[in-house]
């Protein structure tokens, strides 16, 4: 298997069967991070006024 790249998980160089990171480890955490909202994008506050209705409203 060929490296390219360093994991962003860990550091040690990614292997193209789990690019951009080393190992199923380091994928499954950073998907954990994502499926627990530890990842956000910055941006401005929204008012609850400003948001679409939800559903059955």
């Amino acid at each position: 298997m060929g490296h390219k790249g360093k994991c962003p998980m860990c550091g040690k160089p990614a292997i193209v069967e789990y690019r951009p990171f080393c190992s199923r480890r380091c994928s499954d955490l950073d998907l954990q991070k994502w499926l627990s909202n530890s990842y956000a994008v910055p941006g401005e506050p929204v008012s609850p006024e400003a948001l679409p209705p939800e559903d059955g409203e």
